[in-house]
């Protein structure tokens, strides 16, 4: 083995926590090492723009250093999507605000544009919507939970999905058309208007 054969095994998630947790900031350099492809890819689906990914993961891993300490994440892929997709919708609704160019998450929205009026929901019946959407996806198989959740949260485009699946885009098409049509029946079912 030569000298140029030496890569270091990455970090676990445990490890980059506890660098978080005890303020060193090697763990903004670990994060990235280790997640960086994964949340650009998110950020990108959303964005379409270079700089503003960059960004977003700039803020992402801000955020992360902001919240842990006092929270310590039970799954630190998860946390940091959750604070990387949020980051990235609001610099996606600022974007839109200054009418630049759309981005795959415009068609995902667009796409579930059908469901909700926002009539002036309180804090507890979003919740329950929350509740509501959750239960629903539980309740769906893999394979349409896959198509939901890479489309509506991902914000992936159709043909990456169906790739993915390796099926046909139609196939993924009216897999949406049913899951939106089930969705929509469950939320009227249970009094939203939709």
């Amino acid at each position: 083995m030569g000298i140029f054969n030496r890569t270091r095994a990455p970090v676990t998630d445990d490890v980059i926590i506890e660098l978080y947790w005890s303020r060193d900031e090697s763990a903004i350099e670990e994060t990235d090492k280790k997640y960086r492809r994964y949340l650009y890819s998110i950020a990108y689906n959303i964005l379409c723009c270079n700089e503003d990914c960059e960004e977003c993961l700039n803020d992402t891993y801000m955020g992360a250093w902001v919240a842990i300490p006092p929270e310590r994440p039970l799954n630190l892929k998860a946390f940091l999507t959750t604070i990387l997709r949020r980051t990235a919708i609001n610099r996606y609704n600022e974007s839109r605000r200054q009418k630049r160019v759309p981005s795959n998450m415009t068609d995902s929205l667009d796409d579930l544009a059908y469901s909700l009026s926002d009539g002036g929901m309180d804090d507890l019946d979003e919740e329950r919507l929350a509740g509501v959407i959750s239960n629903y996806l539980r309740a769906l198989g893999k394979r349409r939970r896959y198509i939901f959740m890479s489309r509506y949260y991902f914000a992936e485009p159709i043909d990456k999905i169906a790739n993915d699946l390796s099926v046909s885009k139609s196939t993924v098409n009216k897999e949406i058309a049913l899951i939106k049509s089930e969705l929509k029946a469950t939320l009227a079912k249970e009094g939203f208007s939709v």
